[in-house]
């Protein structure tokens, strides 16, 4: 199928690939279907778009590539919800906030988005741990990938 997005013009997608979000995105509870993209040809930024909205996109990183301790435990609800069997079966993403200059951007590592990659349904999880907060700044420690 067809979309417009915000950063690719019109794309071609594979329905297999769509992501399902059964609430919503917290702030876009009408949005439940998205589509990853990558953004960047080293697998480090992809882009979050919206299946309907073309215009809603975020652009989203592993945050262990930036973040080597960050760590927290999913709740047995989101769990069951996501119907998830095995850890190696979840990717957990931030969004980011871009700013200009980029080495400013910020990560939301209270809300971290987690896919089930068996059978794409995701939640954004809202963190209770007060050590996280939803702009960390993304370049305080870089992947090899990104330096230079």
């Amino acid at each position: 199928m067809n979309i417009q997005t915000k950063y690719f013009n019109e794309i071609t997608i594979e329905e297999k690939n769509i992501i399902h979000f059964e609430h919503g995105i917290p702030g876009f509870l009408e949005e439940k279907q998205f589509v990853l993209l990558p953004l960047t040809e080293d697998n480090v930024y992809y882009v979050l778009q919206s299946v309907q909205t073309s215009e809603l996109a975020f652009v989203v990183t592993n945050p262990f590539l930036f973040f080597k301790d960050y760590d927290f435990n999913l709740d047995d609800a989101t769990v069951e919800q996501l119907e998830i069997k095995d850890a190696t079966d979840v990717a957990v993403y931030s969004i980011l906030t871009l700013q200009d200059p980029f080495e400013k951007t910020t990560a939301n590592l209270q809300a971290p988005i987690i896919i089930n990659t068996k059978n794409n349904h995701a939640k954004q999880v809202i963190l209770n741990d007060e050590k996280y907060t939803t702009k960390h700044p993304l370049f305080k420690a870089s992947p090899a990938s990104v330096k230079g």
